[in-house]
């Protein structure tokens, strides 16, 4: 089986310490298993086996300080 991937754009992070705060928070959410986030671009990329709760990643991301939507 392939992985899935979910985009989401994230607002209001500026530094590398932004994208280690979202990082952390949305590593937390079950079935995630890779995180990659930029704040040069605002880009949320999620990896997983099965699809991912989207509510959950953005629950993720606002308990990490930012806010977010599904792109």
């Amino acid at each position: 089986m392939s992985a899935i991937t979910s985009t989401y754009h994230v607002s209001g992070m500026t530094c590398g310490h932004c994208e280690m705060s979202v990082r952390e928070e949305v590593s937390e959410v079950p079935g995630i298993e890779q995180v990659e986030v930029s704040h040069e671009t605002g880009a949320l990329v999620v990896t997983s086996e099965q699809p991912v709760d989207d509510s959950a990643v953005l629950a993720a991301v606002t308990e990490a300080g930012y806010s977010a939507a599904r792109t």
